[in-house]
């Protein structure tokens, strides 16, 4: 990434900030445009500013990253070799506290993309992602009768410095696309882990033990889906669930943007 685009990606991330807090939407078009104006919007798959003018993504990148397509397993949602096969691996070996999750895309193909958005101010990848969740996903959710989407949260040490929480930002274009109420004050994260890219299967789930906590003495909820960037083992989504089931809720699902392969 060159100083350019180094220096754009910060004011428009610090744009974005302020704008939150003092209120301002940025959902709202006459301030999303003059966003856009002021710092281009950045394409998700070759981070130069999106062409044409308006749009979420370059006309010439659509498609560029891979679809999970089935089959898929059936709890996780990762990319299956045969078709006879029902669960992967991972969810042979284990079992989730999380009833069934589904992913878009598969990670190989949007790491470099997720890492921008997580790490370099890409927030306005968000609006892309979401919309590729909604439109991918959105028919599985309603089936499954879902009452609210839950973000999975950061720690507050890490949403100081980085000034945001992708798998929030995420959640909230997907609620707006589906009309899904968005429960971003539900899950707190109460420990500061050790990022888990490195480690092994039972590491991280020792990692996440007592990291999430319910904020709320009465959930109210019966079905709601967990969402994140990416999904690799489930450690993750497994933690939180284990909390919401002790708080009463019935049905978890997850929805990531995207899937790896496991451990």
């Amino acid at each position: 990434m060159n100083g350019s685009g180094n220096w754009f990606s910060e004011n428009r991330s610090y744009a974005q900030r302020t704008c939150a807090e003092v209120g301002i939407k940025m959902k709202n078009k006459f301030y999303g445009t003059l966003l856009d104006l002021l710092f281009p919007r950045r394409c998700p798959v070759c981070d130069l500013p999106v062409r044409p003018f308006g749009k979420l993504v370059c006309e010439e990148c659509r498609g560029k990253f891979t679809l999970i397509r089935e089959p898929y397993c059936m709890r996780c949602g990762k990319r299956l070799a045969q078709e006879e096969e029902e669960y992967c691996t991972d969810c042979t070996a284990k079992r989730h506290q999380y009833d069934r999750g589904r992913a878009v895309f598969e990670y190989p193909t949007v790491a470099d993309a997720v890492y921008r958005f997580k790490y370099r101010g890409r927030q306005e990848y968000a609006d892309y992602f979401g919309t590729c969740m909604a439109a991918h996903l959105g028919k599985w959710m309603r089936e499954m009768g879902v009452q609210a989407l839950v973000p999975v949260p950061i720690h507050a040490s890490r949403y100081r410095s980085r000034g945001y929480n992708q798998a929030q930002l995420l959640c909230r274009r997907l609620g707006e696309e589906l009309g899904i109420p968005v429960r971003d004050d539900l899950v707190q994260r109460v420990k500061k882990t050790t990022p888990m890219k490195d480690l092994s299967a039972l590491e991280r789930q020792n990692n996440l033990k007592k990291a999430f906590k319910i904020c709320c003495n009465d959930v109210k909820l019966d079905t709601i889906v967990i969402i994140d960037d990416i999904y690799t083992t489930g450690s993750t989504i497994d933690a939180i669930s284990c909390e919401l089931r002790k708080a009463g809720v019935r049905r978890i699902y997850y929805a990531a943007l995207a899937i790896g392969k496991g451990i």
